[in-house]
């Protein structure tokens, strides 16, 4: 994160595949702030609050987790991370047919996926200015 933009973030917003002890043990080291989504939810799904009361100190880093996006904020936190992440995943792969990758190797993985996001980025411009 801080190659690419030059600062260390504060906090990070994650869906459920990087949800992980060594993740979460990793952002804690970094003094990151994680938000790691830890089931698969539908958008419309409602979250229903935790149980009250202080959690186990026996608890893993992802049943902390859990029980953190079950409070007031960690559920408007993870309304954010669906409404800004998820909607463009959900826009490249059945918009576009994207779903595997067609090259190998990093350096042409990193190009083919340069040129999805810039055709998906043409696309929203089109569709704003043309329509």
């Amino acid at each position: 994160m801080k190659r690419q933009s030059g600062l260390m973030p504060s906090a990070a917003l994650a869906d459920n595949g990087y949800r992980s002890e060594a993740n979460l043990k990793g952002a804690a080291k970094m003094r990151v702030e994680a938000y790691v989504a830890v089931n698969k939810q539908k958008h419309n799904e409602v979250v229903p609050p935790g149980p009250p009361g202080r959690i186990e100190k026996t608890a893993t880093l992802v049943e902390r987790m859990r029980r953190k996006l079950h409070t007031v904020a960690g559920r408007a936190i993870d309304r954010r991370r669906k409404a800004i992440v998820e909607t463009v995943f959900g826009q490249i792969k059945p918009g576009q047919g994207f779903r595997p990758f067609l090259l190998c190797g990093v350096p042409k993985v990193r190009g083919e996926w340069a040129l999805v996001c810039m055709t998906h980025n043409i696309l929203k411009l089109h569709r704003a200015c043309c329509t």
